[in-house]
């Protein structure tokens, strides 16, 4: 695929944001004021370009019809067995599209350091993605939670006892951290968890 301009870059970057979000195309007007533009033809340009080198597909002079043709996300193929066999299906019919998370600016990541999660399948070495909390205490019971308490940050489920907190590991081996008093706050709770292996060919 033909490598955009900056300002085509620019401009699709932004549709491809205000699509996702909106689930519908911008008008010529949006899309200037948002490019900081001051007349239609720079877009319009842009659109043709967008549009000739494959990012786009559009009717030109009707802003709306505006289609984002990349497809983003890795290819979702059908389902695979951890229990019984199942069939295979072969054809890609949908993507998954991690952006919401990875481009979520309430979203960040931390390594894990230590097993005190390993029954959730979390385990030292794995990267897990966090959102950030704006209203703890509307937090579900048993929700993964990374905490700081007295200085120091754990991740844990997240359980409420009485007066309480009380964060529980998932491992047998760790006692649970009881918490009464102002010196706790919750930095995120768990969205997804990344665990990169490396490639070995037989």
């Amino acid at each position: 695929m033909e490598k955009l301009t900056d300002p085509q870059q620019e401009l699709f970057d932004w549709l491809v944001e205000y699509i996702g979000e909106h689930q519908h195309a911008p008008s010529i007007r949006q899309m200037m004021r948002a490019m900081d533009l001051r007349s239609p033809a720079p877009v319009q340009s842009r659109l043709k370009h967008l549009q000739k080198k494959g990012y786009i597909d559009w009717d030109e002079g009707q802003a709306r019809t505006i289609r984002i043709l990349t497809e983003r996300g890795i290819p979702l193929q059908g389902s695979i067995a951890a229990g019984n066999m199942v069939d295979v299906f072969p054809d890609t019919f949908e993507r998954l599209d991690l952006s919401d998370v990875f481009y979520d600016p309430e979203c960040y990541a931390l390594r894990v350091n230590g097993d005190s999660m390993i029954e959730a399948h979390i385990d030292t070495g794995d990267i897990v993605i966090m959102r950030k909390v704006k209203d703890p205490s509307r937090l579900k019971e048993g929700t993964i939670i990374a905490a700081r308490y007295e200085g120091q940050t754990t991740l844990k489920y997240f359980h409420r006892e009485g007066d309480a907190i009380v964060l529980k590991p998932a491992n047998s081996n760790y006692e649970p951290i009881y918490i009464k008093g102002e010196d706790f706050d919750v930095d995120g709770l768990l969205v997804g968890v990344w665990r990169g292996y490396g490639t070995v060919y037989v």
